[in-house]
């Protein structure tokens, strides 16, 4: 049981660091909420500059824990990982 693959554990591992901040939290508790945004929705619900919020969104992409789709000229952002949708849920539900 203890012996996982040296793989996941950093990837799960490198998951927690980035959900670590509040900023990051918060970004992915309103996605699953809120379904997929672009970053000028984003900036406005966080009242944060834009270049902030893409900074965020980007540490969350490269950490596998959103995934991105462009439409036209915007690109909208998902929470595309069900291991961390079931960590944010128990984190704001216990």
């Amino acid at each position: 049981m203890l012996e996982m693959k040296e793989s996941l554990l950093e990837e799960r591992s490198e998951m927690l660091k980035v959900l670590a901040h509040p900023i990051r939290l918060n970004l992915v508790r309103y996605l699953m909420h809120n379904g997929a945004q672009n970053v000028s929705q984003l900036q406005k619900v966080l009242d944060i500059p834009q270049p902030s919020v893409s900074s965020h969104l980007g540490k969350l992409k490269r950490a596998h824990i959103l995934e991105s789709r462009r439409k036209g000229t915007e690109i909208f952002y998902d929470v595309d990982s069900t291991f961390v949708i079931d960590l944010v849920e128990v984190i704001f539900h216990a």
